[in-house]
């Protein structure tokens, strides 16, 4: 069964009215829906509410709307990602398995997409090796769910995550167990870089890591894994997305990675990767309406410097330097797209490069100019 692809804005966190507007047009049913993956506009931190507020809304609207029960539905994966600064759009990108062809694929490789819940992640395995393997272990189902079995197809994994609350430190200690760390904030990104190896474990990017590289080896990344975690759930939810022969329908996704902050290239590669032919030196009018979106992970770099510049954001006391580069890559992402709606998420830890991230881009192959 073809996949199909629709990134829906929404004028306020609680709108569900582009989704109606979709199901309506028999773009997909209600039932066909697998997967969610989108931007919120709260604060992106532990206390995000409209991450929890967005997960709950969604979910009563499919059981409304469909015929699956509310346990099924909280079964399925839908990813939020925290924080519109600058000039990112809340939206979200919704994925459908649809009945028929779906488009006119043939025997191309077209999207196939997977999921998965992990086992539930304990305090005490953030940030630590149980942690990768579960993570590890859910991806590869999501993959048999895709239908893959080459990871070289593999070009995008988002997952959400547990990260540690004070609630959680103190469960864990009520049962004798430690936590890898104690600030909350920052178990957010631990929490990332965790499920990041676990995904580049999963598709053979990368050798099962040892304890002391899980959020401090920056050398070692998957250029695939795109990660976010929040406090709406405790096992991993794990989206797979690649391509298959004979999937049908018109969409395809590629990948590449930004080098840094600025890569404009890095974004275009992923475009190029997923089957658009673009010009040497890339306009958002070459992209006509094939770009559904891309999804990039962004991360200050660690050095304080950008090409050889002083960069005082890792400083500020005022505002916490991951708002300065979602903003900043967001804007970015939107110049090369012609589009602020762009899924521009942070705390990329081991998700790319240091200072960079990786990006990938679905593409209708329908509408290639």
């Amino acid at each position: 069964m073809p996949i199909v692809v629709r990134k829906i804005p929404f004028e306020f966190v609680t709108d569900t009215d582009g989704l109606l507007a979709e199901i309506s047009s028999g773009s997909f049913t209600a039932d066909e829906i697998i997967a969610v993956v989108g931007k919120t506009e709260g604060n992106g931190g532990v206390n995000d509410f409209s991450r929890i507020l967005a997960d709950r809304v969604l979910r009563d609207f499919l059981v409304a709307h469909g015929t699956r029960t509310r346990d099924e539905i909280n079964e399925m994966p839908i990813v939020w990602s925290g924080g519109t600064d600058g000039v990112i759009a809340p939206h979200m990108n919704v994925f459908a398995r649809v009945g028929g062809d779906g488009g006119s694929g043939g025997g191309e490789k077209r999207l196939a997409v997977g999921v998965a819940m992990s086992e539930p992640i304990l305090p005490e395995e953030i940030g630590r090796l149980a942690m990768v393997e579960k993570v590890a272990e859910g991806v590869r189902r999501a993959m048999t769910d895709a239908g893959i079995d080459d990871p070289a197809d593999v070009h995008f994994v988002q997952s959400k995550t547990p990260l540690l609350t004070r609630e959680r430190i103190e469960d864990a200690r009520s049962r004798g167990q430690t936590v890898a760390l104690e600030d909350t904030m920052e178990s957010m990104a631990v929490s990332n870089a965790t499920a990041a190896l676990g995904i580049g474990y999963a598709v053979g990017e990368i050798p099962l890591p040892r304890p002391e590289q899980i959020a401090k080896d920056l050398d070692l990344y998957s250029s695939v894994a795109s990660c976010s975690s929040g406090v709406e759930q405790v096992a991993g939810q794990i989206v797979v997305v690649g391509n298959r022969a004979g999937a049908g329908g018109d969409f395809r996704i590629g990948h590449s990675v930004m080098k840094d902050a600025l890569d404009f290239d890095g974004i275009y590669d992923a475009i190029r990767s997923a089957g658009l032919d673009l010009p040497e030196r890339p306009h958002p009018s070459d992209l006509g309406d094939a770009l559904v979106n891309c999804f990039i992970k962004c991360e200050t770099d660690p050095s304080g410097r950008l090409r050889g510049r002083r960069l005082v954001s890792i400083n500020d006391s005022d505002i916490h330097h991951t708002h300065h580069t979602k903003g900043a890559v967001g804007a970015v992402a939107a110049a090369a797209t012609g589009d602020p709606a762009v899924y521009c998420s942070v705390a990329a830890l081991q998700q790319g490069p240091a200072g960079g991230g990786m990006v990938a881009a679905i593409v209708d192959m329908s509408k290639a100019p």
